[in-house]
């Protein structure tokens, strides 16, 4: 209080001191009289001025005697050869002054504001939609923050990944409710890491922790975190714990954390990298920092874990870790159940049948499917969704789109025929093939000139070296049948040869499946978590093993290529009036069916001794 009348007292001195400094400014001010300058000059000439003062615009004096009680005048200069010239004449003329003043101002304000203006309306435009932003928050968060009224996600809308729902269970449970857990002594993982390929509800299953909690929920994306101006990042993560642990108890959500968490070293240094390990360095401060009493859950998804930099996976930190894979079959009818509630379907469309033929699909790949059902239900201008229009919409989604104007000539149409019913031979004469659901020679996608779709009847998870063998058979049975019927090879073999190829290879230095080599793998390139190499495979010299091993390696992988084509062969010259038969029909319908195969090759030949050491068992024709 003391302090405040203390501040009062000097706005008072100094309001006094101004108010006396402004009276005696006019005081001054009333002592100057304004004259013309021909007075100034009669007065001059009667030497009536005592002294005098030039200015650039005014002249300034003090006269000998008080002139009306005035001691000092002011008038403003007049050129001096006017003045002499006007001084002729029984005339009085005196000087203006124009104020520059308001220009002055303007020629400071008025760039200044264009340049604000410029700032406002174009740089700063670019600089979001760079994801720069404003110089004010460039170090804020820019997590998307949503409330428990703004989720509207629950476990009730998550399907086909019950494991994945039953341990992110706990976590709900102790954000209603962290005494119960308390109470022995346990407290809540500090983070959870959810691990699957992309499209399996990772995301959808982070939100609907937070709906099911009923917490705030902080959503960003690991990219987010990492900007071209060094110290971003860090600024970043900080700015986001510090907004979730005044709303705790929540959820901080890290989409795609493999963007900023990648392992350290893995990349030659550079300045974006040294940003980024900033960044993953305040992330793992800031993970050991907070305490799990508080309420604060991490949750981050990636597909690709085998990346991330070992810190980040260490107990203490991402001590969960959760798998949310690609749904079995039972679990594509729990999906497909939900996404078919928003839609009108047909009597003969249900969900077991649609899973039945989508083995190996995600959930996004589901919801998806019964998006390009409607729509070409929707096309023909159908009341309901039929059966066919799901299984049009696999085929759109597998094959790509049917492409009828581009025109094959008769020659290339009979080799396309004669390709594709041989992979279907194949696959209607070895065991433990997935059943051929359809044959056509309609050209799809970018460059099939014809497809054959097959159907698998279950989900596989082990296939032995017999299976794998009857898989590369049917690979090759296109370029079989062109070999026994033209003599000839062609171009439209490749993809069959590469898809053997890795096979064959896989056979030999994965799976130790070659007598001579022993069971013994070589293949040290390391694997991304959906199977396709991160690095480049070594070369011969940092492989591990010896030239005359490589050369084994390769000799074994020929080998399996070359007994299994000539087993195929084998076989469609054993049923060459059969491939001639459903070649021609082919021709004639452009697509078979599983009804039309099952007529057509009624009489087939299924028991061949194979080239493989021993006698293949019988097949009942389908």
């Amino acid at each position: 209080m003391q302090k405040q009348t203390q501040i009062n007292l000097w706005y008072l001195a100094a309001a006094i001191v101004g108010v006396l400094a402004l009276q005696d400014l006019w005081v001054e001010a009333q002592k100057i009289e304004q004259i013309p300058y021909s007075r100034f000059e009669r007065l001059l000439q009667n030497d009536q001025i005592e002294q005098i003062t030039v200015r650039r615009d005014f002249i300034i004096g003090t006269y000998r005697t008080p002139q009306d009680g005035r001691t000092r005048f002011a008038t403003p200069r007049v050129e001096l050869e006017l003045a002499e010239q006007l001084a002729r004449y029984d005339v009085e003329f005196t000087g203006a002054v124009e104020s520059t003043f308001l220009r002055d101002l303007l020629s400071w304000v008025i760039p200044t504001l264009l340049f604000f203006a410029l700032w406002l309306f174009v740089i700063r435009k670019f600089a979001e939609k760079q994801g720069f932003g404003g110089l004010m928050s460039v170090g804020k968060s820019r997590a998307k923050i949503y409330v428990e009224t703004d989720t509207k996600v629950g476990f009730q809308d998550v399907a086909g990944v019950d494991e994945a729902k039953d341990e992110l269970q706990e976590i709900v449970e102790f954000l209603r409710s962290p005494t119960d857990y308390r109470r022995l002594g346990a407290h809540v993982p500090k983070g959870v890491l959810l691990v699957g390929p992309p499209g399996t509800g990772k995301t959808l299953l982070a939100r609907a922790v937070a709906g099911e909690a009923r917490v705030p929920f902080f959503s960003i994306n690991g990219s987010e975190f990492v900007e071209m101006f060094v110290g971003v990042g860090a600024a970043r993560v900080r700015d986001l714990f510090e907004q979730a642990r005044d709303k705790t108890p929540a959820i901080i959500f890290i989409d795609e954390l493999d963007a900023l968490g990648r392992a350290r070293g893995s990349v030659p240094v550079g300045g974006g990298h040294d940003e980024r390990e900033h960044t993953l360095n305040q992330l793992l401060v800031e993970m050991d920092g907070f305490d799990p009493a508080e309420g604060l859950v991490l949750i981050a998804a990636t597909n690709r874990p085998e990346i991330l930099d070992p810190a980040l996976l260490r107990a203490g930190r991402f001590d969960r870790r959760v798998l949310v894979d690609r749904p079995d079959k039972q679990g594509r009818i729990q999906i497909l159940s939900v996404h078919l509630k928003r839609v009108r379907l047909a009597a003969d469309a249900d969900a077991e049948k649609i899973a039945a033929l989508t083995a190996g699909f995600s959930g996004a790949d589901l919801a998806n499917l019964v998006n390009e059902a409607a729509i070409l239900a929707t096309r023909r201008r159908a009341e309901a969704i039929t059966m066919d229009d799901f299984t049009n919409a696999v085929e759109r989604i597998v094959a790509g789109l049917e492409k009828r104007n581009r025109l094959l000539n008769r020659r290339e149409r009979e080799i396309v025929a004669y390709h594709e019913m041989g992979h279907a031979l194949l696959a209607l004469s070895l065991p433990g093939v997935e059943p051929v659901h359809k044959v056509s020679i309609i050209p799809r996608g970018i460059g099939a000139l014809g497809y054959t779709i097959q159907r698998p009847t279950e989900d596989r998870y082990l296939m032995t070296r017999e299976e794998l063998q009857n898989k590369i058979a049917v690979l090759l049975g296109g370029r079989a049948a062109e070999k026994l019927v033209f003599r000839h090879l062609s171009t439209g073999a490749a993809d069959d040869l590469a898809k053997a190829t890795e096979i064959a290879r896989s056979m030999v230095t994965r799976y130790g499946m070659d007598e001579e080599l022993g069971y013994v793998t070589y293949d040290f390139a390391r694997g991304s978590f959906l199977g396709s190499p991160e690095y480049p495979s070594p070369s011969r010299d940092e492989s591990g093993f010896s030239e005359a091993t490589a050369q084994a390696i390769d000799e074994a992988v020929r080998t399996i290529i070359q007994t299994v084509f000539e087993r195929a062969l084998a076989i469609l010259n054993e049923n060459r009036e059969i491939l001639d038969r459903c070649a021609q029909a082919l021709l004639e319908r452009e697509t078979l069916d599983e009804g039309d195969l099952r007529e057509l090759t009624h009489d087939l030949e299924a028991g061949t001794v194979g080239r493989f050491g021993r006698e293949q068992p019988e097949r009942a024709p389908s």
